[in-house]
Order: structure tokens, then C-alpha cells, then sequence
């Protein structure tokens, strides 16, 4: 290569010279994290730890983090706001909660806590023109995306990025956003909407190594559907020809694999031959249960072991500090990442908490809960002008500056507590 430079100097090529300058430039490593052997390593081979959160209920709203009750899904919530202050002010509302709940200071202060990675869920309608939290536009996924990671390399994070709500349901179940069943799996042009949607996202971040890698569904096929054995053979194919289509214009990310009944089972996975660059995520939490019991963590390090490839924890918590510490301590010990579930929500349980407003139970979440199945019942409506201040309320108490680190909390997962000006506990 040298000596071909040298040549085309001589003969006062210069652009050409340029050119293969160029070139010489454009071949030089990137700081991709990649998969070696059961582990994920850096750039300079290191081995890479995930240590982090979830970005959960921002793009893809769940009921439980307003204090909704049955009220859970994304299309629920928003043809509840949409029921009780108008189709328009519940898309201003959308627009001021997607612009607040997760910002740069956000990042900042996930950054400051010494983690090094967050996990973003995020609803495939951001990438269609389907109408989704009062807007169509088929582009606003990627400037959310562009906004987190550009925050995420100013403050020295990576990002995976989760597809929590598949075209037509992976799971069936609220955090889906489906109709009650994961009709994904039975129809081909969902799957390749599902897939042409994961080949544009790759083609546009596929020289970008802020990200890490692609979680292509997220806690697909829960335990009680019927023909659920049927359902975890398609899953496994229809998450191969993502990474396939992933694969067409990306070659340097991860691709993540989830296990089926809430990436708690990998049967369907047994003799499942993994590619460059892939790996496992498993999830698990003990609702009610505040006695540790490592048995499930030993289950997913071993079914990584024996595949070959890295076993990532995407989602934990949910339980008291000594759990989330004991579960820390033994996916560390067995070189297992993680990222808990989630950064920030109303009354804790996560790293950031914040207050609802006074009077959002008695009004707002009441006529969530309420029986609004007729159109005589939905007269029985709040006052709009109370529920419109409480929903702008609700907004401004979920930004950061608003919000309280819980220092228990992030010192169970062996984090730091960054200084909080406003909020900090006593």
C-alpha cells in the first residue's frame, strides 16, 4: 500500500492520493463493543460488562407507572387521556411527556452513577405512520434514538436499543401493546414489517458504536398461552430472519436474542446455531418475594455457558434493596450484565422517583380505573380543566430536576449516588 501511495504521488496524483488517504483513514477500528466467547469485549479487547437501566415507560408507556391499574397499554392509556380532555390535548400531552420524562440531564445523571449502558424500549409505530402518543410521523423514532445517543457518547454510555412493542404483538400482554395475542408470529407481513423495520434502524446506526446492539423483542410469549410450544418455534425463526435482515447492511453490532416465556425459557434455543456477534438476554424478577433464591441466575449463566455466547440480564428489580443487592452480586460473580428496570417512576422502587400530583389518584388514574365502556358512562368524566393541570403537573414532576435518587437503591447495585441540588434526601 505504501509503495502503491508512493507511486501515484510521483505521478502528481493527488487526487487520487487523497482518496486512498481516505480509505487508509475509513479502515481504521472502531470502538465497537462485540461478542468473544461467552463475553462482550471493547474495543481494545477488553472485557465489557453491561451495567445499567432500561429508558422504561417513554416510548412505549405501561399503565402501573401512572398508577393506572387495567388501564396498561400504550393504546389504552392514550384512548383514556383521549376520553377525558380531547384528542388534542392529549397529543400535547404526549408531546410534552416524550420531550421531559427522558432528557440529557437524565443521561447525565445515569452516567454519574458509574454504569456505562442504557437499555431503550421503544414502540415500532415511532417508525410507521400508524397514529401512536398523538403523532404519525415515521421519522420520529430516529431523532428520539439520534437525541439519546448523542447524549449517551457526550456522557460516555452505550445504548441498546429494545423493540418492547413488535408489529402485531410478541407477547400478547399489555407491554406489547397487542390485542391479547402475540399475532406476530402468525402472520407474514407482520414479520416483514417487523423485519424492515429493524433493517432501517441497522442501516442507519450500523457505523454508529455508541450503540451496542439490537434487542430485537422484548419478554416475547408468556407461559399461559395455549399453543405457546407452536408459538416458541416461530419465535426463534422470526427473530433469525431480523438478524438476517440486520445483517444485510450491519455487521458491527451485537445482535441480542431473547428467551421465550418473558426471556425466562431458552428450550427453543437447544441446538440453535448462533452467529458473529450474538448473544442471549434473559429477565427475572421475583414480584413479592423478598428472600433471594439464586436458582434462575445459575439456570441463564449455565444456558450461556453451554451456547457459547454471552447470557445479558435486560431486565431486574422490582423488590426490596437487599434483593436487588443479592442479584447484583451473583450476575457480577458470574460475569453476567445487566440493566434494572427502570431508571425513574412515580413512588420508587428504581434509581429516580418522583411525586404524582396532588389529586392525580382521586381524579386522573380514578377514571383510568374506572368502567368506561359505554358512552354514557364516559359522562362521568373528571373536570377537564383539572385534569388538563394535573397532566401538565405530571409532566414537569417526571424531568429530572424534579426527581429524588434513591441512594439505597443505587448503592444495592454497587453504584454511586451522584449529588442531587434539588431533591436530595436527607
Amino acid at each position: 500500500m505504501h509503495k502503491l501511495l508512493k507511486m501515484m504521488i510521483s505521478r502528481g496524483s493527488r487526487l487520487v492520493f487523497l482518496l486512498a488517504l481516505l480509505a487508509l483513514v475509513g479502515c481504521r477500528p472502531v470502538s465497537f463493543v462485540r461478542v468473544s466467547g461467552t463475553e462482550l469485549v471493547d474495543e481494545k479487547g477488553e472485557k465489557f460488562l453491561v451495567r445499567g437501566t432500561n429508558l422504561g415507560n417513554w416510548l412505549n408507556p405501561e399503565g402501573y407507572m401512572f398508577g393506572f391499574g387495567k388501564c396498561e397499554s400504550p393504546h389504552f392509556i392514550d384512548e383514556m387521556f383521549r376520553q377525558l380532555v380531547g384528542p388534542e390535548e392529549t397529543a400535547k400531552f404526549w408531546a410534552a411527556f416524550k420531550d421531559s420524562y427522558v432528557t440529557e440531564a437524565d443521561i447525565a445523571f445515569v452516567a454519574a452513577t458509574g454504569a456505562n449502558t442504557v437499555r431503550l424500549p421503544f414502540h415500532y409505530k415511532l417508525f410507521t405512520v400508524e397514529d401512536y402518543l398523538g403523532s404519525n410521523d415515521p421519522e420520529e423514532g430516529f431523532r428520539r434514538f439520534d437525541d439519546v445517543i448523542g447524549w449517551c457518547r457526550k456522557h460516555g454510555l452505550k445504548v441498546i436499543l429494545d423493540m418492547h412493542s413488535c408489529p402485531g404483538g410478541q407477547t400478547g400482554t399489555n407491554h406489547d401493546d397487542s390485542y391479547g395475542y402475540p399475532w406476530l408470529f402468525r402472520s407474514e407481513a407482520l414479520q416483514r414489517e417487523y423485519c424492515g423495520i429493524w433493517r432501517r434502524i441497522a442501516a442507519r446506526y450500523s457505523g454508529e458504536p455508541v450503540v451496542l446492539g439490537y434487542d430485537l423483542m422484548n419478554e416475547p410469549i408468556p407461559w399461559y398461552h395455549f399453543d405457546k410450544d407452536e408459538l416458541n418455534a416461530l419465535m426463534v425463526k422470526v427473530q433469525r430472519m431480523a438478524a438476517d435482515a440486520i445483517r444485510e447492511v450491519d455487521r458491527n453490532h451485537v445482535i441480542i436474542f431473547a428467551g421465550t416465556q418473558a426471556n425466562s425459557s431458552f428450550a427453543p434455543f437447544e441446538g440453535f446455531c448462533f452467529g458473529e456477534n450474538e448473544m442471549l438476554s434473559c429477565h427475572y424478577y421475583s414480584f413479592g418475594n423478598p428472600k433471594y433464591d439464586d436458582s434462575a441466575v445459575a439456570k441463564f449463566a449455565a444456558v450461556g455457558k453451554k451456547a457459547g455466547v454471552p447470557m445479558y440480564m435486560g431486565e431486574t428489580g422490582h423488590n426490596t434493596y437487599g434483593w436487588c443487592k443479592a442479584i447484583t452480586e451473583s450476575m457480577e460473580q458470574k460475569g453476567m450484565g445487566w440493566t434494572f428496570w427502570p431508571l425513574k417512576k412515580p413512588d420508587g422502587g428504581c434509581w429516580l422517583r418522583f411525586k404524582t400530583p396532588e389529586g392525580w389518584n382521586e381524579t386522573v388514574a380514578a377514571f383510568a380505573k374506572s368502567d368506561r365502556q359505554s358512552y354514557k358512562q364516559l359522562q362521568n368524566r373528571p373536570e377537564r380543566a383539572k385534569a388538563l393541570d394535573l397532566m401538565r403537573k405530571f409532566v414537569e414532576n417526571c424531568r429530572r430536576e424534579n426527581c429524588t435518587p434513591d441512594a439505597e437503591y443505587l448503592k444495592a447495585l454497587n453504584l454511586s449516588v451522584p449529588s442531587n441540588k434539588k431533591g436530595t434526601e436527607k
